[in-house]
């Protein structure tokens, strides 16, 4: 699949215009005594005390929008905050897909704590930290191949339409190396905060000719005010 946007040449087919699906992804509020833990598929609560963050966020994101979170509580009450910020919607759909990696046995655990439960497990691990499996849970590799088909799905049953999806920070880096195109070794890479905003835009036919499809980044990791 052709993932660059500069191969667009909005002269080559002007009487077509592309059709763009909008992805509005924010990562979820911060998670309550969740510091300096892997929390990962925990139902943990999350904090929305802080007003203002979901007012700017309802006052910059689409009305009109198919709303999307994952399976765990802390997305959909992070979704509830900006909803009642001021902006019309429900979240329509659940997508377990779209849930945090899951880190097995060393789930609720700090680093040092890892380590001291399997020393052997988390050597091993370290020597590829991306593409290995903690204990009993799944790699950032895995994260990517179950996220990327369901944003597929998505786009295909909703195309045109912006897509609000209230994710974690595991999910948001797999969305950005769908886009992107990236191995799982560098996706990692991105910071993404809590309540910030991704936006990434998938374009049907974007490409010379006004045929295929592409990605267009429109940022990551903003802090919106």
């Amino acid at each position: 699949m052709p993932r660059n946007p500069a191969n667009h040449d909005p002269q080559a087919n002007p009487d077509k215009a592309p059709l763009i699906t909008r992805w509005w992804w924010i990562r979820h509020a911060p998670v309550i005594n969740g510091a300096g833990r892997l929390y990962g598929q925990m139902d943990l609560d999350c904090d929305v005390t802080e007003t203002a963050r979901y007012e700017a966020l309802a006052r910059h994101l689409p009305d009109d929008a198919i709303w999307v979170v994952s399976n765990l509580s802390r997305t959909i009450k992070t979704a509830e905050a900006i909803l009642q910020a001021g902006l019309s919607g429900a979240p329509c759909i659940t997508e377990a897909d779209f849930a945090e990696q899951d880190f097995g046995d060393w789930e609720g655990m700090s680093w040092p704590e890892m380590e001291i439960h399997d020393a052997a497990a988390y050597e091993d691990f370290w020597q590829n930290p991306t593409g290995n499996a903690p204990p009993d849970g799944e790699s950032f590799h895995t994260v990517i191949k179950r996220c990327s088909p369901a944003i597929e799905r998505l786009v295909s049953q909703h195309k045109g339409r912006d897509i609000i999806s209230i994710g974690h920070g595991g999910s948001i880096r797999a969305a950005i190396a769908h886009a992107l195109g990236l191995g799982h070794e560098y996706a990692l890479s991105f910071c993404i905060d809590n309540l910030s905003l991704t936006r990434l835009d998938h374009v049907e036919g974007g490409t010379l000719n006004g045929h295929g499809t592409a990605w267009s980044i429109g940022g990551i990791n903003m802090i919106v005010n």
